[in-house]
C-alpha cells in the first residue's frame, strides 16, 4: 500500500467550477491545493473536462468523495472504486477521503445520515474501509461529520471516532468546524474532542461555516464564512497536534473568489503563527 503523506502542504480551497476559468486566467499566490467532490468531476469531457486537466497539471489536488457511504449496510460500490483509482491516477491527485457516514440503503439518500456508536457498527465500518484501501493501493481518510442525533450509542462520538480509525489503520480528515457543531448541539468541550484525536493519523483539516439556528442548535451548511470560535479552535488544533493542511470548504452562497481566497490566508497565518510558536519553544 502506498504511502501518501506529505502529498500536500498549506492551506487549499475546494473547487467550484464557477471558480475555474478564473483561476486558469489569474492563477492566485494562495491556495496551496485544491479539492473536489470526484463524483462531480470523473464523468465530465467537453470544454470543462480540458480545463479540469489544466488546473491538475499546474496545481495539487485532493479528493474528498460524497457518495461511497462507508457505514452502509448495502455492498460496496467497487465499480465506482475502480473508476476512481483510474480518475486518481489519471490526473495524479494525490489523496482521497470520505465520511465516517452513510448515504445510501437500497438506494441514494442524498445525505450523510449518522452511524450508531456500538462496537459493531465500528467493526463494520473499518472492514470496508480496509477494503477501499486495497482497492486504491493507498491509504484514505476518513472524516468526523456533523450529526443531529445519536441512535442507540454504546460509546461517545469521540470513542466510536478513534476506534473506528484504529481498526480500520486509516488516517483522519479533521473536520474542526464540525467538532465546533457537535460541541455545541451535544453539549461537549471541543478542545478535550480535538486532544483526544490520534494526532499523528492526522492528514489534513476542513474548516468551514454554519448556521445558527438557535443558541444551543447550528447548523453544519458550509455556506458562510468561518466564524471567530472556529478560528481560534483551528489555532488551538494546532498547538494541540502541530500544523498540517487545511482547507477551506464553501459549497453554496460563494462569494467572489477574493473573499474566499481571503479565509485561505487566514488559515496560511494561523499555520505560520503555529510554526513560529513551535520554533520560539
Amino acid at each position: 500500500m502506498r504511502d501518501t503523506l506529505n502529498r500536500v502542504s498549506g492551506a487549499g480551497l475546494g473547487l467550484r467550477r464557477s471558480f475555474v476559468e478564473e483561476i486558469l486566467l489569474l492563477p492566485p499566490r494562495q491556495p496551496g491545493f485544491y479539492e473536489i467532490a470526484p463524483e462531480n468531476w470523473m464523468p465530465l469531457g467537453g470544454r470543462l473536462g480540458k480545463q479540469f486537466r489544466a488546473l491538475t497539471e499546474r496545481f495539487p489536488f485532493i479528493c474528498h468523495g460524497l457518495s461511497l457511504s462507508i457505514g452502509s449496510s448495502d455492498p460496496l460500490d467497487e465499480d465506482f472504486l475502480y473508476a476512481l483509482k483510474a480518475f486518481l491516477e489519471s490526473h495524479q491527485i494525490k489523496f482521497y477521503s470520505e465520511h465516517l457516514s452513510y448515504c445510501s440503503h437500497e438506494g441514494h439518500l442524498y445525505d450523510l445520515m449518522p452511524l450508531p456508536f456500538t462496537a459493531e457498527a465500528v467493526t463494520h465500518c473499518a472492514e470496508r474501509i480496509r477494503r477501499v484501501q486495497d482497492i486504491l493501493e493507498q491509504k484514505i481518510a476518513i472524516e468526523n461529520i456533523s450529526y443531529y442525533a445519536a441512535p442507540g450509542p454504546e460509546m461517545s462520538e469521540i470513542e466510536f471516532f478513534t476506534a473506528v480509525v484504529s481498526e480500520a489503520g486509516c488516517d483522519i480528515l479533521l473536520d474542526v468546524n464540525n467538532v465546533y457543531v457537535n460541541s455545541v448541539n451535544h453539549g461537549y468541550d471541543a478542545l478535550n474532542f480535538i486532544k483526544a484525536i490520534p494526532g499523528e493519523r492526522i492528514a489534513y483539516a476542513h474548516v468551514a461555516g454554519h448556521y445558527r439556528q438557535a443558541e444551543n442548535f447550528l447548523i453544519d451548511t458550509h455556506g458562510a464564512p468561518v466564524i471567530d470560535p472556529v478560528w481560534q479552535l483551528l489555532a488551538q488544533t494546532y498547538q494541540t497536534h502541530g500544523v498540517f493542511p487545511t482547507l477551506l470548504e464553501r459549497d453554496f452562497n460563494l462569494p467572489e473568489l477574493a473573499e474566499l481566497l481571503s479565509e485561505v490566508e487566514t488559515i496560511s497565518a494561523l499555520q505560520q503563527q503555529a510554526h513560529a510558536a513551535r520554533r520560539a519553544a
